[in-house]
């Protein structure tokens, strides 16, 4: 079965934008969710300092991203190319980027699809070619892409897919790649156009920093026929939204289910678990939103869960599946099921409701749409958010670079080997708003296949 969703998994990345980004999500920080408008040169300078001492750039997390308000009040009056703010960025983008790639790491910026921004300066309407050989001048690697003030041209896929597509062809033109994050909220189902033109696209209004908080601002219970995509928008409300989308994802081409809010303080721990999660295992960008020079252990101990990261960038590329969703008393159990390579499997059961849940979970439930024999087969178990001691791991266990590079108190590291299980995964405890998250792998018969435990984080 995992060939074959490998196989197609491959297909469909053939019809995806081709300029050799994104080949798993994108990871890295903003500055929007945490700072808003209120940003600087030396704050983004900063923030790029921490993702390189603290090893989250070892981690994958490569994207420096400036939002929304970098620019001056207006354009240039003779070449009406953009320009920065000089007060916020006194040394200009170009140097600001020239800074970052010093440092290894790669700098992003806004803009939008609309006469302005969202804050209310200047957008990209109409002048895409203008704009984009300037980021490509700038050396910018990465451009988020907006959706406010879009002069109406928005209402039908097809036009959408003209005003997004435009700057597509402009940033390709120029020869630089820079990866193409679209933010138009889902509106006009992005996920059925934007795969040929877009690394990522947005499936929903702006989250909020709240699991399952009703907002009469994100009005929408179903995504497929939203008309309104709003904004404050709850993680768990997001989860749902991204339910039916996976089949749309693959390497190159990518839903976005916005930024992270992990570390923002309005969510518990085990909340801002199932959102790291459910981010990394529905294949969403991971884009840090929270401020990096005030975070507290939890907040990093969430962000350099190896294990989960890994589950996020296996090569593969394919989101997880949700296989069924339980009413329990105040919210529902779901389970989600994921491939990824070397014949592995991503289990996860999430609890929204208000109740610890205990349970088990049946491995017929897990591979639902695989053979007779994968259902009754046995596996090794790995909880990926429990702690183990390095000296546990088996010779037989790799351990990645980036793994290494995360020291946790005691010398442990996330992934537990849990055994060998067939038939079910017993006695699940589930608390309120968490997520259980396990690999699955060593399919087949017992004594031939179970020998040796695996790759742990290789996935």
């Amino acid at each position: 079965m995992l060939r074959f969703l490998t196989l197609l998994s491959l297909l469909a990345g053939a019809q995806a934008l081709e300029n050799g980004l994104a080949r798993t999500p994108q990871m890295g920080w903003n500055t929007w969710n945490h700072f808003g408008c209120e940003i600087t040169e030396e704050l983004i300078l900063s923030a790029a300092r921490v993702i390189v001492k603290t090893g989250l750039k070892d981690l994958g997390y490569e994207y420096v991203l400036i939002d929304d308000c970098w620019q001056a009040a207006e354009r240039d009056p003779n070449t009406k190319a953009p320009v920065a703010d000089p007060k916020k960025f006194p040394n200009g983008i170009k140097h600001l980027a020239d800074e970052i790639h010093k440092m290894g790491l790669k700098m992003g910026i806004y803009s939008d699809a609309g006469s302005l921004t969202c804050g209310g300066y200047f957008g990209s309407l109409d002048y895409e070619e203008i704009d984009a050989k300037q980021y490509a001048a700038w050396e910018v690697d990465y451009l988020k892409y907006d959706n406010c003030f879009n002069e109406g041209r928005s209402g039908t896929p097809q036009i959408s897919q003209q005003r997004y597509a435009a700057m597509s062809k402009a940033l390709n033109a120029t020869g630089r790649p820079i990866l193409y994050s679209m933010c138009n909220w889902g509106e006009d189902q992005p996920w059925n156009w934007a795969t040929t033109i877009a690394n990522s696209w947005r499936v929903s209004g702006d989250i909020t920093d709240s699991f399952n908080r009703f907002d009469e601002r994100c009005p929408c219970t179903q995504v497929l026929d939203c008309k309104l995509a709003g904004y404050h928008c709850a993680v768990a409300r997001i989860i749902d939204f991204a339910a039916p989308l996976g089949q749309k994802a693959g390497p190159g081409r990518f839903n976005d289910l916005d930024m992270l809010e992990v570390g923002n303080s309005g969510m518990t721990y085990d909340e801002y678990v199932t959102h790291f999660s459910m981010w990394a295992i529905l294949k969403s960008p991971l884009i840090l939103g929270n401020d990096l020079n005030d975070m507290s252990d939890e907040t990093f101990s969430i962000i350099t869960n190896e294990a989960i990261i890994a589950v996020s960038q296996d090569p593969m590329g394919s989101p997880a599946n949700r296989i069924w969703k339980k009413e329990v008393a105040g919210g529902d159990l779901q389970l989600w099921v994921g491939g990824l390579t070397n014949e592995s499997t991503v289990v996860a059961l999430l609890n929204t409701g208000e109740e610890t849940i205990k349970t088990s979970v049946s491995i017929a439930d897990v591979f639902t749409d695989g053979s007779d024999s994968s259902r009754r087969a046995a596996y090794h178990l790995y909880d990926l958010w429990g702690l183990e001691d390095n000296a546990k791991l088996d010779a037989n266990v790799t351990m990645t670079p980036r793994a290494a590079l995360v020291p946790r108190k005691g010398g442990k590291r996330y992934g537990k080997y849990e055994g060998v299980v067939r038939g079910h995964i017993k006695d699940v405890v589930v608390k309120p708003h968490q997520t259980r998250v396990w690999k699955l792998s060593g399919q087949g018969d017992a004594k031939t296949k179970l020998k040796t435990r695996g790759s742990r984080y290789d996935f």
